[in-house]
């Protein structure tokens, strides 16, 4: 057994994991909202880059051209004219309604394109891979790795270096004081939810390039995403990074254990850390 595969290929899955958990980790960090549609949303996005493909003909890399304004209309739109107003009413109203959209989303598809598998074709970029030493890397897990860095990276910057992450923080931090000092924070939630779905439709299409997807397929990205935010640590976008990549090294790990593990063991490695750091490894902390 060839441990340093296991931990490399581990951790490149687990580059999947954190894109997938971007989106969420957002939401929650800047709005305190749980988002039980995330996963909808993510394949969501590989079904409309899936229809671009069909009507234009593009590559699916192409087709994010397309996908990542519509996803972050939608995002805008569903903040804006919906979730904005639920809320003020705790945690249970936003729950409530999002998992309305996830019921909402799965049985649109469902009409709409069958029960059916799809996927995304990209070409040799989904075989293609580099040897290292005894064992080979794919290309495509490594791309999304790289994309995955880059995200987080980026909204950094974000975050730390503009005036609107500055304002982000700022509702994060304190809403209502925020606003007082002129910040719309309706507006400013809706503008952080539609940047979310960017990250969300980047998640699908890289996603749906991957493996195969169907209507159902959201829930199990939810959790995905849901454990690597709560390994990572809640509001911290390194430590979502982190959290997939220990998430992907356990599902690895539990693979090579025996094959019907690799699920398993990503919720057990995910129970262990809530049990010993219930804050996730690398918790936001207010500045």
């Amino acid at each position: 057994m060839n441990w340093l595969n296991i931990l490399i290929q581990g951790g490149l899955l687990g580059g999947f994991y954190a894109l997938f958990a971007i989106g969420l980790s957002m939401s929650f960090g800047i709005m305190r909202l749980v988002n039980i549609a995330h996963g909808d949303l993510i394949v969501l996005s590989a079904y409309v880059a899936l229809v671009v493909t069909w009507y234009t003909g593009v590559a699916p890399f192409l087709s994010l051209a397309i996908v990542l304004p519509v996803m972050f209309g939608l995002g805008y739109a569903l903040q804006r004219g919906l979730l904005n107003q639920t809320l003020s009413g705790g945690l249970l109203p936003p729950l409530l309604v999002t998992f309305g959209i996830s019921i909402i989303i799965q049985n649109g598809l469902l009409q709409g394109f069958g029960a059916y598998d799809h996927r995304l074709k990209e070409g040799a970029i989904e075989t293609a891979s580099l040897q290292a030493g005894s064992f080979y890397v794919g290309v495509y897990p490594l791309l999304v790795f790289a994309v995955a860095v880059l995200s987080i990276a980026g909204l950094q910057l974000l975050f730390y270096r503009t005036r609107l992450g500055r304002a982000f923080r700022a509702v994060s931090d304190d809403a209502d004081t925020a606003e007082l000092m002129g910040i719309d924070n309706r507006k400013l939630y809706a503008l952080a939810l539609g940047i979310a779905m960017v990250f969300t439709a980047l998640a699908g299409v890289l996603f749906g390039i991957r493996t195969i997807f169907a209507p159902s397929s959201g829930p199990i990205r939810l959790i995905l995403a849901f454990e690597a935010v709560i390994i990572g640590g809640l509001g911290s976008m390194w430590g979502t990074l982190i959290g997939g990549m220990v998430l992907g090294i356990a599902q690895s790990i539990g693979a090579a254990l025996d094959p019907t593990w690799q699920i398993l063991a990503g919720h057990l490695a995910f129970l262990a850390i809530l049990i010993v750091r219930p804050s996730g490894l690398f918790p936001r902390t207010k500045d």
